[in-house]
């Protein structure tokens, strides 16, 4: 088997069990009694190990197989969960994500794990911090007392093959092996002794099934009936000789014997199918959880009307950016192709072409679904990393998530992970008090950090709200006036805004001394510039002893806008629509100059206007020159400024285009567009004019 063709796969799949994982152990974290969790990682960490053995990656399919084993005390209620044993389970499922980026990065998922795994052993052998002796008797009972498979089930045709032969002079021999508790490559290993097996004999039934044996879902142990002229005991010793093998043993049958074995075998299956299909006994090895989850199973099958899985598949990125390219361009075409039919005047060409751009529009709403993806593949990262802050810092936090099944473009998706952890960071360790500070304070000793995401407009915004201590602005004035910042003169006629907007100033932070968990600002100078380089924008809002407010502004797409398309001279440029609040005309006569800054008035204020025939350098236009100017109002968050523009051609959807690395970067300008009449028309970056 070719295994390269798996790995993506594996990867895929890996990093959606060990997100799972995460998810369900904070879970159980908050309800460490409900044993139906515990059955539902066992489940995930069972499937993770068994793929990892198949792929090779023996380091981690060893760890998985630890957590297995601490997980099976749990869940057979011989082992209580402690903080210890979710310390030991959470540092285990980090380990595993770093084996699986060494094997996303090219390498083999190998790391040294040794401490780990002798915790997790010890939690199996009873020796957790705290726990009592009837615990680890338990424990020591459990790995005694390792489950036997049952009598494996013949049908008449496999029960006749094997008395035939008996009564031809072949031996039957009932095999059965056990592999040692620390085996790694479980299936390898059944394969190998498969492989000896068959050299002189044929095997009729196994136990579990081949399949299963295959990709190694079995526990230790699995059994076989084996027809052979070989002798017993020199089939037993070969079998030991094979690496990990703990125990085998074989049984030479002969007419009587095998008869007793069928037997047996039939009547247990006839008992535990009984005990299954009765409603007041439960199987011993079906238990309480398993009846509840397979009612719920059964439950959602009826609810939804069919019992057929969602359709879904796997599509690779790289092939999502290649149909958004295709689609660009056909846009592009789309555009060029109406303005020629209006030129053209020709009935037919006219309806035909505005019946593609009815389906091009309706491509366009797909191609863009396609892309959308929900922040939870974001967000759901971020309850493991504040547990683990909450600890480290000895604070009590709850996160509550909302609307984490809002979209956005996946372009964005990728980019705002990491400001988001910083914000939240700031929030955990400078917005939440500590528990005697809160308590002191009158507030419950356990702070709340609100994560929300929600559509608005063309954007979408996502807020991080804690209940803390909320900034204070005399702190954020003074660390500015030390590092020169800000002059006296500047902090005095500050607005609280103004103020709060200093934390990302670069290199700001109101911490004494720099640590893992640093102070307000350190980091935020980033955030601001990843957010605003993605067309969005950040602001905070404060109260003094109740909470604090970080708002991020995304758009929803970054690769086809709604824009204003503008005419200055010769040239033409857009506008993304998201940026303008309104558009007008404005004389020359209500130009103001105030500290050598040209100012109009606007809604009972003044704000700055800009020639973008100067900051562009046109040739051909002068709005100095007009006596009267239409104008483009456009905003960042509360700031409002006016762009003098020479004409306004209209409002047209269009696709972004990179500059390339071969043009500097443009002061002013995001990218560029390709317009219906082939010219290139350079987008307007709206930010750039906020200083």
């Amino acid at each position: 088997m070719d295994m390269n063709q798996y790995l993506s796969m594996f990867i895929d799949e890996s990093n959606d069990h060990l997100q799972s994982l995460n998810e369900n152990m904070l879970q159980l974290e908050s309800s460490p009694d409900d044993l139906s969790i515990v059955q539902v990682i066992f489940r995930s960490a069972h499937t993770l190990k068994g793929m990892a053995a198949t792929m090779g990656f023996e380091d981690l399919a060893s760890l998985t197989h630890q957590m297995e084993n601490v997980l099976d005390l749990v869940r057979n209620e011989k082992l209580k969960m402690q903080d210890f044993i979710f310390d030991t389970l959470f540092k285990s499922l980090d380990a595993l994500e770093s084996m699986v980026q060494d094997i996303v990065q090219g390498g083999e998922g190998k790391a040294d794990v040794s401490s780990i795994v002798a915790s997790l052993q010890a939690i199996v052998r009873g020796e957790v911090p705290g726990a009592s002796t009837e615990t680890a008797a338990a424990s020591s009972k459990q790995a005694a007392d390792s489950p036997v498979n049952p009598g494996i089930e013949l049908d008449e045709f496999q029960y006749s093959v094997l008395d035939q032969s008996i009564s031809e002079g072949h031996k039957v021999l009932y095999i059965q092996v056990k592999l040692r508790e620390d085996c790694q490559l479980k299936a390898a290993r059944a394969y190998m002794v498969f492989e000896l097996l068959e050299r002189s004999g044929e095997i009729v039934k196994t136990y579990p099934d081949v399949q299963d044996i295959e990709q190694g879902e079995f526990d230790q142990m699995f059994s076989l009936y084996f027809i052979t002229q070989r002798d017993a005991a020199e089939l037993e010793a070969q079998i030991l000789n094979i690496s990990e093998i703990d125990t085998v043993n074989v049984a030479d049958l002969d007419h009587e014997s095998l008869h007793q074995m069928v037997q047996q075998s039939t009547a247990t299956a006839e008992t535990v199918q009984k005990e299954a299909e009765s409603p007041s006994v439960q199987p011993a090895a079906f238990s309480e959880t398993d009846a509840k989850e397979t009612a719920s199973s059964k439950t959602a099958l009826k609810n939804t009307g069919s019992g057929t899985p969602s359709r879904t598949i796997r599509v690779d990125i790289e092939r999502l950016d290649t149909l958004m390219n295709l689609f660009s361009e056909l846009l592009i075409d789309r555009v060029r192709l109406e303005q020629l039919a209006e030129d053209a005047k020709n009935q037919e060409l006219t309806d035909t072409v505005e019946h593609m751009s009815r389906v091009s529009s309706d491509l366009q709403n797909i191609v863009l679904k396609l892309r959308m993806v929900p922040v939870d593949t974001v967000f759901n990262r971020f309850p493991r990393m504040v547990r683990d802050l909450a600890k480290s810092l000895d604070k009590k936090i709850d996160l509550i998530i909302t609307g984490a099944e809002t979209e956005l473009d996946r372009t964005v998706i990728d980019e705002i992970g990491d400001p988001l952890v910083h914000l939240l960071r700031n929030s955990v360790d400078h917005g939440i008090e500590p528990v005697e500070d809160r308590v002191a304070a009158g507030k419950s000793d356990t702070g709340k950090v609100h994560l929300r995401a929600f559509h608005s407009g063309n954007h979408v915004f996502i807020e991080i709200e804690d209940d803390g201590r909320g900034i204070i602005r005399e702190n954020i004035i003074q660390s500015a006036l030390q590092k020169g910042v800000v002059t006296e003169e500047q902090a005095a006629s500050m607005s609280d805004e103004e103020a709060h907007q200093l934390l990302f100033a670069p290199g700001f932070s109101t911490a004494e001394k720099i640590s893992d968990v640093s102070g307000r600002g350190v980091g935020l100078d980033v955030v601001k510039s990843k957010i605003v380089s993605l067309g969005g924008n950040v602001t905070i809002h404060s109260t003094p002893g109740k909470g604090t407010n970080f708002s991020v502004q995304l758009p929803l797409t970054l690769s086809i806008i709604a824009a204003m398309l503008i005419k200055m001279g010769s040239e033409k440029y857009a506008i993304p629509l998201t940026s303008i609040m309104e558009t007008g005309i404005i004389k020359k006569s209500q130009i103001r100059t105030v500290h050598g800054i040209r100012m109009i008035p606007f809604r009972e204020a003044h704000i700055p206007i800009i020639s973008l025939s100067r900051v562009f350098d046109v040739p051909d236009f002068d709005d100095l020159t007009e006596e009267e100017t239409e104008i483009v109002v456009i905003r960042k968050g509360d700031r409002l400024a006016a762009l003098a523009i020479d004409d306004f051609i209209g409002q047209n959807e269009i696709v972004i285009k990179n500059l390339g690395k071969y043009l500097p970067v443009i002061q002013g300008v995001s990218g560029a567009t390709i317009l219906g009449d082939g010219q290139v028309a350079l987008i307007i970056d709206p930010n750039a004019f906020f200083k």
